[in-house]
């Protein structure tokens, strides 16, 4: 069964040791901010840093592991067409928008959406980590280490598959952030198979 995440929203949900998680994106450019907490102890959640360290590179793909913040594996990329995805920026937020697009009225963007979609789990704010950005494209200058937000690279229909080694707590959006999705906002679909 397909789930459907609106545009600019999120969604939580359970994913068991042993399940595949297939993040589809059904009409291309569109990010989506994945976060993982063990179920059984919420203090075990996904780690950028340990991951990144732990693979010595910023892009992650087929068959890379994601590591928790007490170093086991979580989750575990078994399919992905599209290949480059972020693990570096931290979920857009009322305060993006305010910083860095000047918006008076700013919306509470993917941090909101997931503060929304985990707090039925008791997960506060607070314990929002920086999530993988799924579809997300951020080169980075090996030079001067200037960071861009691009367009995704991911067309309709394009996904990643990952395969879960624990059971875990999944925070997903559709992301909010103009500058992440190309100027548009668009659904994601998942699957647990």
């Amino acid at each position: 069964m397909v789930h459907e995440i609106p545009p600019r929203s999120g969604a939580g949900f359970i994913l068991e040791r042993g399940q595949r998680l297939t993040v589809i994106d059904p009409c291309g450019e569109q990010v989506s901010d994945l976060l993982a907490f063990a179920r059984d102890d919420v203090d075990e959640v996904i780690s950028s840093g340990r991951t990144l360290d732990y693979l010595s590179r910023i892009y992650l793909t087929v068959p890379d592991p994601l590591y928790s913040n007490r170093s086991n594996i979580m989750l575990q990329i078994v399919e992905d067409t599209v290949g480059r995805h972020d693990f570096l920026l931290t979920p857009c937020s009322r305060d993006t928008f305010r910083i860095i697009y000047g918006d008076e009225q700013p919306h509470r963007g993917c941090f909101g959406n997931l503060a929304e979609a985990l707090a039925p789990y008791g997960i506060v704010p607070d314990r929002i980590p920086v999530a993988f950005n799924l579809f997300m494209n951020v080169p980075v200058d090996g030079t001067t280490g200037e960071l861009k937000v691009l367009p995704p690279l991911s067309k309709a229909g394009d996904r990643i598959v990952l395969e879960a080694k624990m059971d875990l707590l999944i925070g997903l959006t559709a992301c909010s952030a103009l500058q992440s999705n190309n100027g548009s906002f668009k659904p994601i679909h998942y699957r647990i198979d």
